[in-house]
This record gives C-alpha cells, sequence and structure tokens, in this order.
C-alpha cells in the first residue's frame, strides 16, 4: 500500500537499495545510473545534493539537486543557478506521482537555501521528458546545455527556513572550488521519471 513519499539520504544502509533503482531499458539513454550519480556526488561534495525517494520501506526513486553551481563556468560568478541535476524513477514505479515529487521537492530544498529558481536540463525530441516538465510549469530559457534544452521553474510562495524533515541539514554545503560547469551537467542525465508525457499526483 502506498503511502507519502519521502527523501533519504544515502547511506551505507541504503546504499545498495540507491543502487538498485532502474528505468526503464528505454530510457535509458536519457539517464545516467545511480552509480555514476553518487561517483559525482563524490567529487562535487559541495554542490550536489543526492537523495533517495523512499516510499514506505521501498525505494522508488533517486535524485539529485545541484546548488549553487557558477553556470557560465567563468569564475564571474554573474550566473549562479540551482536545479535538478538527475532523476531516476524506477520502472516499475513510474507513473505514480514520484517524479512530481522529486521536482516539488527539490523546489523546497531550493527555496529553503534563499532561491527562487529551479533550472534542469533535459534530452530533446520525442522521446524526451519535455511534457513532463512544462506539464509542472518548467518554461524553456532558449538555451541549449550540451545539446540538451534548458528549462526553469520559478519557485512559488515564501521562502522557509526549515530543513526538510527526514535529512535536515542546518546551511548550505561550503563551495569546495570544484564545482562543475553548466556544461558538465549537460549530457544523458534529465530524467526517467516519464518520458512519454506528465505524471499524474496520485
Amino acid at each position: 500500500m502506498s503511502t507519502t513519499p519521502r527523501l533519504v539520504e544515502i547511506t551505507p544502509a541504503n546504499l545498495d537499495a540507491a543502487l538498485g533503482v532502474r528505468v526503464r531499458p528505454d530510457q535509458e539513454h536519457l539517464v545516467e545510473p545511480v552509480v555514476q550519480s553518487l561517483a559525482e556526488a563524490y567529487v562535487h561534495p559541495g554542490v550536489a545534493w543526492p537523495r533517495l525517494i523512499m516510499d514506505g520501506e521501498r525505494a522508488v526513486g533517486f535524485l539529485m539537486a545541484f546548488l549553487d553551481i557558477d553556470w557560465k563556468g567563468d569564475g564571474s560568478g554573474t550566473d549562479i543557478r540551482s536545479g535538478l541535476w538527475r532523476l531516476n524513477i524506477a520502472a516499475d514505479e513510474q507513473g505514480k506521482g514520484y517524479g512530481r515529487f522529486a521536482v516539488e521537492s527539490v523546489a523546497a530544498e531550493i527555496r529553503r537555501r534563499g532561491g527562487d529558481r529551479v533550472h534542469v536540463t533535459w534530452h530533446p525530441g520525442p522521446d524526451g521528458p519535455e511534457p513532463f516538465y512544462l506539464g509542472l510549469g518548467f518554461r524553456t530559457t532558449g538555451e541549449t546545455s550540451g545539446g540538451q534544452t534548458v528549462g526553469v521553474l520559478e519557485t512559488a510562495g515564501p521562502k522557509s527556513t526549515t530543513a526538510e524533515p527526514t535529512a535536515p541539514e542546518s546551511t548550505a554545503p561550503e563551495p569546495t572550488g570544484s564545482e562543475p560547469t553548466a556544461a558538465e551537467l549537460s549530457g544523458p542525465e534529465s530524467t526517467a521519471a516519464e518520458s512519454t508525457g506528465s505524471e499524474s499526483s496520485g
């Protein structure tokens, strides 16, 4: 029976469950596997925010946000962005609202940290997740990054100082000096939540 989904930090106790999250075979070219995301989180600890999506005792998906990166990568700091870096919804858990929950959770975390926009890139084309993102209120920016479409969502509601209930963090992590650029964030990494249309919230 489905319960309320929640985010949890990746720990030694749930690592195998996280690595076991796999999208449908026809979606594998759209998103990197969880193991790659965790490796990237390891080398970008200041900006990567990986979380396992749980429903009850089931691992139903994985997400990773990026926080406060220098989008242009030129060191000027004139275009700092946060957003959704990776989203993998397990093949047999798609269409149940977990993708929507993931996006809303990332938006809430960015808002908690003082941000007001969520950025994402996605694989263009008929098999990509553009309908899913547009259905959630993202708009295209007219930019591309590594051949992917760039979208942005304006976060709504007042900014909160309350940490997420399942994995509290008091402050944003300190930059490490090795933050990924927009080019490093691009690639087959957007989402495999619903590649053929909007995901329902039910």
